[in-house]
């Protein structure tokens, strides 16, 4: 377990680029011929781009017309413009068919990447989700989705053409003239990739910082949102401006030196180019003032400069932004790192025998941490068809019953099973599928109420959700609104009073019909005369259904079949209504208090 304060980023210890690379790799792989098709159209394309030169260089020395005669206007003019018009559009058209032929690997990589993402964070405990910083995890998550798409363009489709059209370069100028040329074009590229490498490595710890801000501002921003009512509540809209805007001023801050190491590198690598450049032109002068090269050559080692100049200061570029695509899709990966909790056991089968499921939990002892024990040694059985209820002070341990049968945590000791199979040994989505709860806290998604009735069996039909809606005691408050059934609950539900977002959580179990039920404080958020208009619907819902009832007023579980009184992790006692009154004990104590409560 992670200590307190340590982000999940702490711990993941970050891989080689190239690692990071071969990760993505795979994925990319599945669309081999598309990647191959799309780097022989990028080929082509760039030898195309090398042939404009050697072609300026044979129509400036053939200009050796005589002033006056007509083929120097019909000749030479249409035979430059179309052959460079030829050689320029072939350029374009083997590129965009680059884009056509990838884009399907492209896209089919970043989906892939993105959705097993997403599973796995589905697939991550329960702990985790209640330590993530949801603003943070999903700024990850899309600057790692636009990193793909960015390392895969530039990685695979212009670093490779790029050094090819460079070594084309260098063939050239080395056999039609001294090797100096050559030479110079690659002692200049050895030091601009030199430089580049090495001062990318030294400001990409600023790229990192600053990524970390901004998450770090997102997570805020997204915080104080969610929270809306609460900050109104207590007038905080200054302090959490505040508070954003000194994150904002730090992600400033960090910003500024990115982009004062961006400047140093730019400059640093234009100075490299601009000597080539002059050196080359030097070279080229000479020649052509001895008499050992052309004006046609001059012409052609200038073009071939501009040309080298291009793609030589988008290397820089290329190199950037793969240094920040790696760090970007790093983070994604980390949260793929993520260890899984609780996993299904190898070879793990579907829960069977649910038709009369018997839940029992055996010596179980758990905490959420160490040193931070919740249950110590609980043992009880909710017999097939029949009604459980638990009871207690907050604290004791009660909903965290409801965690472990939904194996959002596994026990340290002890066991659970449900028809005599220990919840660990069959498959999670079995398992979950057989369990249907009515949580204490209902937190409802952003879309309409037959959307989030229909959650619970996706896939019912209208008169199906209708009728669960009914039996939930709700369904004459969706009729009166406007819009019905497609009515937008909002954020979490908010646009929902809280006794509305319970009915529609009991709405939703209704429909999803389990064999096992949990009731963890159902009708807390309901008024008294709509607490026992539901408790009703619910005991008719639960009859022959194993059921295991979490409650804090004892009025609701008075015909339960048996009632435990837990007390720090603890079963104090267990026994009808009857008799834990007759007991006088922690119960009585209890029901004679909130007897005196009620009005």
């Amino acid at each position: 377990m992670r200590r307190l304060g340590e982000s999940p980023s702490s711990l993941h210890s970050k891989p080689s680029d190239w690692s990071t690379l071969a990760r993505l790799l795979p994925y990319l792989w599945q669309y081999k011929w598309r990647v191959l098709a799309a780097l022989a159209f990028m080929v082509a394309a760039k030898a195309a781009n090398v042939g404009v030169p050697l072609l300026l260089k044979t129509l400036v020395d053939a200009m050796s017309v005589k002033p006056g005669d007509p083929t120097a206007v019909l000749v030479v003019p249409v035979g430059l413009l179309v052959a460079y018009g030829l050689l320029r559009l072939s350029t374009s058209v083997f590129t965009e068919l680059r884009e056509l032929v990838f884009s399907r690997a492209t896209q089919g990589a970043t989906r892939s990447i993105a959705l097993a993402t997403f599973e796995h964070l589905h697939a991550l405990s329960l702990r985790f989700h209640l330590e993530r910083q949801t603003g943070g995890m999903t700024r990850d998550i899309e600057r790692g989705v636009k990193g793909i798409e960015s390392l895969i363009s530039y990685s695979l489709y212009s670093i490779i053409p790029t050094l090819i059209e460079v070594a084309l370069v260098l063939g050239i100028l080395a056999v039609k003239f001294d090797a100096w040329f050559a030479w110079i074009t690659l002692l200049a590229l050895a030091a601009y990739i030199a430089f580049t490498v090495t001062v990318t490595e030294w400001r990409t710890k600023y790229r990192r910082e600053a990524n970390e801000l901004d998450s770090a501002a997102h997570t805020k921003a997204v915080d104080s949102l969610l929270n809306y009512e609460t900050v109104k509540y207590f007038n905080n809209e200054a302090f959490e401006a505040r508070r954003y805007d000194e994150s904002l001023d730090r992600y400033r801050r960090s910003r500024i030196k990115a982009q004062a190491t961006l400047s140093l590198l730019n400059t640093g690598q234009q100075l490299i180019i601009a000597t080539a450049l002059v050196a080359m032109l030097w070279r080229a002068t000479e020649g052509v003032a001895a008499g050992s090269m052309t004006l046609g050559d001059l012409v052609m080692v200038n073009a071939y400069m501009i040309q080298l100049y291009i793609p030589l200061n988008f290397l820089g570029v290329i190199y950037r932004e793969i240094k920040q695509s790696l760090t970007d899709l790093d983070k994604m990966f980390a949260l793929l790192d993520r260890e899984r909790e609780v996993a299904d056991a190898p070879g793990a089968l579907p829960l069977a025998g649910l038709a009369q499921p018997t839940v029992r939990f055996e010596n179980v002892h758990f905490g959420y941490a160490p040193d931070r024990p919740i249950l110590q040694g609980v043992s009880f059985e909710i017999p097939a068809g029949k009604t459980v209820a638990v009871v207690g002070p907050s604290g004791a341990g009660k909903s965290t019953l409801a965690r472990l049968l939904f194996r959002f945590y596994d026990v340290q000791e002890g066991r659970i099973t449900i028809a005599g199979q220990d919840i660990r040994a069959v498959t999670q989505a079995s398992l979950r599928q057989s369990i249907g709860i009515v949580p204490q806290d209902t937190v409802l998604f952003n879309d309409t109420v037959e959307y989030n009735i229909a959650y619970g069996r996706p896939g019912a039909s209208h008169d199906e959700v209708v009728a669960a809606a009914q039996a939930a005691r709700i369904h004459g408050f969706i009729a009166s609104t406007p819009q019905g059934y497609a009515t937008r609950v909002g954020e979490r539900g908010l646009k929902l009073s809280g006794g509305e977002k319970q009915r529609v959580a009991i709405a939703r179990t209704l429909l999803k019909n389990p064999p096992i039920l949990i009731f963890d404080e159902a009708t807390s958020a309901l008024d008294s005369a709509n607490e026992r208009a539901i408790q009703a619907e619910l005991q008719g819902v639960a009859r022959n259904r194993t059921t295991l009832v979490i409650a804090h007023r004892l009025s609701t579980v008075v015909d339960a079949h048996q009632i435990l009184v837990m007390d720090a992790g603890r079963i104090a006692e267990r026994g009808t209504h009857t008799q834990l009154l007759a007991q006088r004990g922690r119960y009585a104590e209890m029901w004679a208090l909130q007897q005196n409560e009620e009005p």
